[in-house]
């Protein structure tokens, strides 16, 4: 493996959910510690299963890993890490505040911003501790740090003045405000991360379009804030022994479009290729084969069956009421934007005015579509004209009476990420309202993005609360998506372990909203195409796990089947609800 090849101190796994990361990183770590290293295993990963790869509990201390001399691992809880982030914060101030000026200091720092810098804050210390870098030869992490957080705290020194003197709104300086260590350190750390004799990064993708688009986009903004080079691991592609059905061919043919497609910037990195294994990587026999093609065979025939659950019977359950608001959420790359449109498709063609919209900045509707049809209005929300109004609105209004110095620091503030998310919200509002007159589909941006825009959902619902005061009519925007009659929340996931696992966190954070998912669709499934190949018919078995887990967890569910054709145009995304899509 090229990315093995003379590692230095840090190596960094990052990439897309569901692309395998965490199997190649202990894959790696063992191969590291079994070289005779000594090796930790750090997982900053919400969705980490690296407890369950090695069949032990693993938590926030180190705990060595029995069956591979000199291999420890670590896992930081990322809402662990912010539970205690909020409490360091709070804590100074109970007893001198009202309790419904406590709660509100709480509901600021519930968003993705406090516990991605909450969880950096974490592991900020096995950047920098000396006496981890006596104990250990190789620290391998297994999801590297955003560009986002990056940048959150290389925002100006002056934040905490900024905030003091209650010049702005603190955005995301609210969530930094808790961070204790001098920012010195933290310029330490992204020192560490920045130089290439200290620092791997391992961009970890599927050979699937969106996966590498992701790498992508994650190398360059990494790029933007100096940490340089980097080496590209293409993780499961489909192997010889899947044999050559019409499904498998398909696979291969989407492949191979991926590859030789891949940008030049990351065209240009060391890269690596790791076959796709029969089996799920649990346990040290399985690690050890995802290095070694042909390592495993899959060659008895078992046959799964899964129940039938056509996308089709969820049009027919959503037409009724000719409108509503209906939202596909879940992680980047799993097709919400496919089940988005196939939707509007249907429900345009059984006469219904339909709006298909995105707040996702990676969608591709028009190509998705690839044509248009009568009744179907699509649009999307451009962030960036969005993220320039706000910012203008911004500095109009609290910006007015400051001095230069505050105009500029607030106008630096602006930059950061998070307020992005909080400008799309302005425009997301609007197609909200016109749910109550026809079909408003709306394909979100990934999860955590997602989250973040109903933080600005919940804070806009809060302020008008208290500015109607009791007694007072108001309806908001958070009161409609927790209206059941108007909004059904679609969870889009892949039949695998992460994408499930993080679409379940996603339904939980959105119950705890007052927001009730109506139903989950299973998008890709080789179990729902009925393979023929042993090869297959093994992974379809995994599946089969996988879906029943979605099953103990949702209302209703549709399993959309891995399809021989690309669902790209008006006619393919129709079939895709027809009652039996065709699979080759």
């Amino acid at each position: 493996m090229k990315f093995l090849h003379n590692p230095p101190r840090f190596v960094f796994f990052t990439g897309k959910g569901g692309v395998g990361k965490t199997s190649v990183a202990c894959a790696a770590a063992m191969e590291l510690a079994e070289r005779g290293r000594r090796v930790l295993l750090v997982s900053t990963d919400p969705a980490s299963n690296i407890g369950q790869v090695f069949g032990l509990t693993i938590g926030n201390t180190v705990t060595p890993i029995v069956a591979i001399a000199g291999l420890s691992a670590l896992e930081i809880d990322p809402e662990q890490a912010a539970d205690a982030y909020r409490e360091r914060i709070i804590a100074p101030v109970r007893g001198l505040l009202p309790e419904r000026e406590l709660a509100s200091i709480a509901e600021g720092l519930s968003g993705s911003c406090t516990t991605e810098v909450a969880s950096f804050d974490e592991f900020t210390d096995l950047l920098t501790d000396d006496s981890l870098l006596t104990t250990y030869d190789h620290i391998v992490f297994d999801t590297a740090p955003t560009g986002h957080t990056i940048r959150l705290l290389q925002l100006p020194g002056s934040w905490t003045e900024f905030l003091d003197a209650g010049k702005g709104d603190p955005s995301c300086l609210g969530p930094l405000s808790g961070l204790e260590k001098h920012k010195t350190v933290y310029a330490a750390a992204v020192a560490a991360l920045a130089d290439p004799a200290r620092t791997r990064l391992v961009l970890v993708a599927r050979a699937q379009a969106s996966a590498v688009a992701e790498i992508d986009r994650t190398f360059g903004e990494l790029e933007q804030i100096g940490i340089l080079g980097g080496y590209v691991v293409i993780n499961g592609v489909l192997p010889n022994q899947a044999g050559t059905e019409p499904i498998a061919t398909a696979v291969r043919n989407r492949e191979e479009a991926a590859l030789s497609g891949i940008p030049a910037r990351l065209a240009a990195l060391p890269r690596d290729i790791l076959e796709l294994k029969a089996g799920n990587m649990v346990g040290v026999a399985a690690l050890r084969t995802l290095f070694r093609p042909g390592a495993d065979r899959a060659d008895s025939q078992t046959r799964v069956d899964v129940p039938d659950a056509p996308l089709g019977a969820f049009v027919d359950e959503l037409e009724p009421t000719g409108h509503g608001l209906i939202l596909c959420m879940g992680k980047g790359g799993v097709g919400k934007t496919t089940i988005a449109a196939a939707l509007a498709v249907a429900l345009a063609q059984r006469g219904h005015a339909v709006h298909l919209t995105t707040t996702d900045p990676a969608a591709h509707l028009a190509a998705t579509l690839h044509g248009s049809l009568p009744g179907l209005r699509v649009s999307r929300i451009d962030p960036e004209e969005a993220i320039r109004e706000y910012r203008d609105h911004v500095m109009a209004t609290k910006g007015k009476n400051l001095d230069d110095d505050g105009r500029a620091a607030l106008a630096e503030d602006l930059l950061s990420p998070c307020t992005d998310e909080v400008a799309v919200f302005r425009q997301f509002s609007q197609a909200v309202h016109e749910s109550r007159h026809e079909f408003v589909i709306v394909d979100t941006a990934p999860t955590g993005h997602t989250l973040l825009l109903l933080d600005a959902t919940g804070a806009y619902h809060r302020e008008i609360a208290r500015q109607m005061g009791e007694g007072m009519a108001f309806v908001t925007p958070l009161m409609r998506l927790q209206d059941p009659a108007l909004t059904k929340v679609l969870l889009v996931t892949l039949a695998e372990t992460t994408p499930v696992l993080e679409a379940a966190g996603l339904q939980d954070d959105l119950v705890r909203a007052g927001i009730q998912p109506w139903g989950w669709v299973v998008n890709n499934s080789i179990a729902a195409a009925h393979p023929e190949t042993p090869f297959l018919q093994a992974r379809a078995a995994n599946e089969a796990i996988q879906i029943d887990e979605v099953h103990a967890r949702a209302d209703r569910v549709a399993i959309v089947p891995l399809l021989a054709d690309e669902p790209i145009g008006v006619d393919r995304l129709a079939a895709l609800t027809a009652r039996a899509p065709q699979t080759a």
